[in-house]
């Protein structure tokens, strides 16, 4: 997932300085909206990976 945030935010990058500004606005919402379940997802995958064990 963090792989598609940061090839959008360079979708973004490069619209931006060749013009396209929609295009590029776009993008770099697409990017914050990836990297924001990104964030999310990972910090569940913390909590729930501390907790402990219960096999007896």
């Amino acid at each position: 997932m963090l792989h598609y945030t940061i090839v959008f935010l360079v979708i973004a990058l490069i619209a931006g300085v060749l013009g396209f500004g929609g295009v590029a606005g776009t993008a770099a919402s697409i990017a914050k909206v990836l990297f924001l379940v990104f964030l999310v997802l990972f910090v569940i995958s913390l909590i729930k990976g501390r907790r402990p064990r219960l096999d007896l």
